[in-house]
């Protein structure tokens, strides 16, 4: 058991993406959502404001008009924040253990996985799941393909396209489009894509 001093000693640890363990972390246990996460991927889609209720009471916010499709699944829960006309497809997978953020308009195709954390790469660093934690920033109108990673502290700019099945380690400049293990941009997004795949007279 951990005093409120101890606690604020970890939370600044966190904080600062130093390594932590899954003992120092215990008090944080309360502010996991497995229950209504559990809830929300076996109610009916026809349930459209319980639906909403449920994911109002697992998210940290959530903004209008969100649909997630079931299921999804999430470490906590209570440290996404999701804006306003999000979409996110099938099985998406919140590794929250320090905040994800995401904006308005975004969209992420099926089976992304989105984790703030990471483990050491020595195995005696590792005992007791000892880990290191680092934020993600999703900006508006992002959109992102199936089977993309977004790992630790990468921040996915403004209008920019995440290719499918990329490792997303570092942090993306907005208006472009990236993809590949690991992610590169590999050009920027211009008033050409504005008539792509437009029909033809």
């Amino acid at each position: 058991m951990t005093d409120a001093h101890d606690e604020e000693a970890v939370l600044a640890r966190i904080a600062e993406g130093l390594v932590y363990n899954e003992t120092e972390a215990a008090f944080l246990a309360p502010r996991r959502r497995t229950e209504q996460v559990f809830e929300y991927n076996r109610t009916s889609p026809a349930l459209t404001e319980r639906r909403r209720s449920l994911l109002a009471g697992i998210f940290g916010s959530v903004g209008e008009r969100a649909v997630l499709l079931s299921p999804f699944h999430a470490a906590f829960g209570s440290n996404v924040h999701i804006g306003d006309d999000f979409f996110g497809n099938v099985n998406l997978t919140f590794v929250d253990d320090v905040d994800i953020r995401i904006g308005d308009d975004v969209m992420i195709a099926p089976s992304v996985t989105l984790t703030t954390t990471g483990h050491p790469v020595h195995p005696s660093r590792r005992a007791d799941f000892g880990r290191f934690s680092e934020p993600i920033v999703i900006e508006d109108k992002v959109w992102i393909g199936s089977n993309a990673v977004i790992l630790p502290g990468v921040r996915i700019g403004y209008g920019s396209v995440i290719g499918a099945g990329s490792v997303v380690s570092r942090s993306i400049p907005p208006m472009t489009v990236a993809l590949g293990t690991p992610c590169r941009v590999i050009r920027s997004i211009t008033d050409e894509d504005l008539t792509a795949r437009a029909d033809t007279p």
